[in-house]
């Protein structure tokens, strides 16, 4: 929440800053955006003036250089409840509420949205003014910037002395851990993550995935395979040259754009090396396209990758991968609907107990299911043959059956686990934790506790038959759950007691 100052100057220092800007009540959420976005584009303007002056060869400031992030604030002063079907779009009760924001313009249709349930759900208006949260120098170059790299080498002084940096004791997961220490008569956080935290995840995925974080989508695929990045390519790039189908672009790692209509790229630079994890989208205007995003193999990079997506806001992510089918029954190729998980990848114990169940989405578990059907030919009782539903186990440990695996295979077995993987339940339990709708489609691939090991032949065999069709069911779950309503697809079970209002 606003009101903790970050990088605060020393006692005495002068400031050289814009001047304040007043607050406004709002009750249009469209000018109430526009009031963000001209408080952002002001305030970064001027903290890159300032800096520029000082690359340029301006010397050393005289003062201290600070410009703070706008804020939204809402007061209540009722305990009446709201519309009880509602997941968010409301306060929990009196007191008063409010954020820092950043990028105003990525967020835009996010922002008229939450501002406006806001301004319905409790007939209040929106103040709209400036935070007491600086804006780090960094983050003032939402495109990315080496800021210490664009100084001079003979600069010998702290930039840290007359800029403010980038402080990571103000950008942890607080809220949405639920572990926010309130203070009494203090505001109230609006928000699930702060302007700060945002600016920095958002910085992470440019870093990341190689592309612009206005580029990806609010329906997001994670997959632990390159072959599903190349049928996702390839699909992409088809459905660009018949047209676009319903997408206006593709855009590939080092922000390579095919427009729709065009069979290739016709602007932007490919990387000279592939970034550790690569996204590609397929672009709608409303930022209601697919995303895919190949996050390697191994929980951290689950965790890492969806810490920063989650900024975002988006509507849901799926988890696309393969899997160790632990059934004799199971054959390779076979599909694994998950519908609870076995936690032992221990990235998230911190920030998520073990203890916390990670439920099932009704809304997410029938869009797989029904795409899964519909792409293969098989319902009901046939349906069967193909997809099992039940409990996936992910570790930490690859080579897990190089030990002695009796004990964890007894706890497999008593957990009914039918499958084994490495990602699954870190992107399911991030989503639980960031309060986005998650789903997870697995695909048997190795059986290695009934002798059917993934050696290289067989592998490529596989894969060349099921990939396709996998990928197939994850795009058809992800546009079935576009069409679906937002406030069924946001579950009011990923919300806890004292919720943000925000989604």
């Amino acid at each position: 929440m606003s009101g903790r100052e970050p990088n605060s100057q020393p006692a005495g220092a002068h400031l050289d800053q814009p001047a304040p800007w007043p607050s406004e009540a709002f009750r249009d959420p469209h000018a109430a955006v526009a009031r963000l976005e001209a408080i952002y584009q002001r305030n970064t303007a001027f903290l890159r003036d300032r800096f520029e002056a000082v690359v340029a060869g301006g010397g050393v400031p005289d003062q201290r250089v600070r410009a703070f992030y706008p804020e939204v604030r809402i007061a209540t002063q009722s305990f009446a409840r709201v519309d009880s079907r509602l997941a968010y779009g409301f306060v929990p009760g009196p007191g008063t509420h409010q954020t820092t924001i950043t990028r105003p313009d990525l967020f835009r249709a996010y922002l008229i949205e939450q501002l406006s349930l806001l301004i319905q759900n409790h007939g209040a208006a929106v103040t709209i003014g400036e935070s007491a949260t600086p804006i780090p120098i960094h983050f003032a170059y939402p495109e990315g910037m080496n800021v210490e790299g664009a100084l001079a080498g003979d600069v010998t002084w702290p930039l840290r002395d007359r800029f403010d940096v980038p402080d990571l004791t103000h950008m942890d997961d607080a809220i949405v851990n639920g572990a926010l220490e309130r203070v009494a008569g203090a505001p109230m956080p609006l928000a699930p993550f702060t302007a700060p935290r945002t600016d920095y995840s958002l910085h992470r995925l440019r870093h990341y995935s190689a592309t612009n974080p206005a580029s990806f989508q609010n329906y997001v695929l994670f997959t632990n395979y390159a072959f599903y990045v190349d049928a996702f390519v390839r699909h992409a790039r088809e459905r660009m040259a018949a047209g676009g189908d319903g997408y206006d672009a593709f855009v590939e790692p080092g922000d390579c754009v095919t427009p729709a209509g065009a069979s290739s790229p016709t602007s932007g630079q490919a990387p000279e090396r592939m970034p550790q994890m690569p996204a590609y989208h397929l672009v709608r205007g409303d930022h209601s396209g697919i995303t895919l995003v190949n996050i390697g193999v191994g929980p951290s990079n689950a965790k890492t990758i969806t810490d920063h997506v989650a900024v975002l806001r988006p509507h849901a992510w799926l988890m696309l991968g393969h899997c160790a089918g632990l059934r004799n029954t199971q054959r390779l190729g076979d599909y694994v609907l998950a519908h609870g998980y076995v936690r032992e990848d221990h990235v998230l114990d911190a920030d998520l107990p073990t203890w916390v169940p990670i439920p099932p989405l009704a809304e997410v578990q029938v869009a797989i299911e029904e795409a899964v059907a519909a792409v293969t030919g098989l319902s009901g009782y046939e349906l069967k043959r193909v997809m099992r539903t039940g409990t996936v186990a992910t570790i930490d440990d690859r080579n897990w059956e190089l030990r002695d695996h009796r004990e964890p295979l007894r706890r497999f077995s008593q957990s009914r686990a039918i499958a084994l993987d490495m990602e699954s339940a870190t992107i399911a339990a991030n989503g639980f934790r960031f309060r986005v709708p998650y789903g997870t489609l697995l695909c048997v691939s190795d059986k290695p506790l009934h002798g059917e090991i993934k050696l290289p032949g067989m592998a490529s065999a596989f894969y060349r038959r099921q990939v396709d069709q996998h990928l197939a069911i994850g795009i058809r779950a992800l546009e079935s759950l576009r069409s679906m309503p937002r406030e069924r697809l946001h579950s009011r079970k990923l919300r806890s007691f004292e919720e943000v209002a925000f989604q």
